[in-house]
């Protein structure tokens, strides 16, 4: 997939192209069925399969106070969205002069004289131009009169959920892991470089490795089931987000701890899949009794792999695709 962030970087002559706009955050389910649709359609007529999103986010220039926190980081969202087949990316810089295009500016700017696009497919939320004023309606009738065609798809529903980055988000402050997850098609997660702790772990409890502070979501404080990535490898864990209540005050921290894992730790930075909320974070009289809890919180950690690995065992069994925990 090819990544630009201005449309003079297109160069020459360009195929016409089957777009799709959005911010994206957290290519989630609905993100990736649009995405895909857009593939379908390019590839058997040979068109380019084009998507145009935005960095930093509308709201965080627009209304700097209500930006929401990031599911994705720029980084992880061009990883997602280059695995669902995507020819060309374009990450378009979002500026107060780009939010004052009128609708039909942003078509002929940006869709038209750069892209050609052929087709444009966006969800039915969808909204551009100055204001906002642009919605699907506005936009089919601007392809009426400069000649693309336009598709909405329907809202996606889950479980009773609608699909979408407001609802994960809702989620995850909630602690519910385990839907959010539904709604993305995937783990959640959350990457970056390993810190050094205070060394309470090593010392008082158990040994963890700590990740450097981010600016994305994390989900509700408290204590998670968890598999750890470091270099591509997956291990089995449990995480707590929190402020350690037990050690005093300190700032938010997210510290996991390996089951079944002995050895030396050499990465330098580390993801973790929160898959399960196990229970609120707690002050205890002493770390020997916090100790214990957290013993009690990697059995019921090592219980819930056991569970999964007979869930997936029978989901393959039956052809079926697995995409959350069992029982949820």
């Amino acid at each position: 997939m090819r990544v630009i962030s201005t449309l003079q970087e297109l160069g020459g002559p360009l195929a016409p192209s089957v777009v799709t706009i959005g911010n994206f955050d957290g290519v989630h389910l609905a993100h990736q069925t649009l995405l895909r649709r857009v593939v379908e359609v390019a590839r058997p007529a040979g068109l380019q399969a084009t998507a145009i999103t935005f960095e930093p986010h509308p709201i965080k220039v627009l209304a700097p106070d209500h930006a929401p926190k990031l599911l994705t980081p720029l980084g992880r969202k061009v990883e997602l969205i280059a695995a669902t087949g995507i020819d060309l990316l374009v990450v378009l810089p979002f500026t107060r002069e780009l939010a004052r295009q009128s609708p039909l500016e942003f078509v002929r700017h940006v869709l038209l004289d750069p892209l050609h696009a052929a087709s444009v497919h966006v969800g039915p939320n969808f909204r551009f131009g100055y204001r906002q004023s642009g919605d699907t309606e506005i936009l089919e009738e601007l392809g009426k009169q400069e000649g693309f065609r336009v598709e909405v798809l329907p809202m996606l529903w889950v479980r009773g959920d609608r699909v979408s980055s407001t609802r994960i988000r809702e989620l995850l402050t909630e602690g519910r892991v385990h839907k959010a997850n539904r709604l993305l098609g995937r783990p959640y997660s959350s990457r970056g470089p390993i810190v050094a702790g205070l060394g309470v772990g090593h010392k008082h409890t158990v040994p963890t490795l700590n990740l450097a502070p981010i600016e994305e979501q994390l989900p509700k404080v408290g204590v998670y089931v968890t598999r750890t990535l470091l270099h591509g490898v997956s291990h089995d864990s449990v995480t707590n987000v929190g402020f350690k209540p037990t050690f005093g005050d300190h700032r938010l921290t997210v510290e996991t701890f390996l089951l079944n894992f002995s050895g030396q730790i050499d990465e330098a930075d580390m993801e973790i899949e929160f898959l399960y909320r196990l229970r609120d974070e707690m002050k205890f009289q002493n770390p020997a009794i916090l100790k214990v809890q957290i013993q009690e919180d990697a059995r019921r950690s090592l219980k819930f792999f056991n569970l999964l690995k007979q869930y997936r065992q029978r989901a393959r069994a039956s052809g079926h695709r697995l995409i959350g925990s069992p029982g949820h």
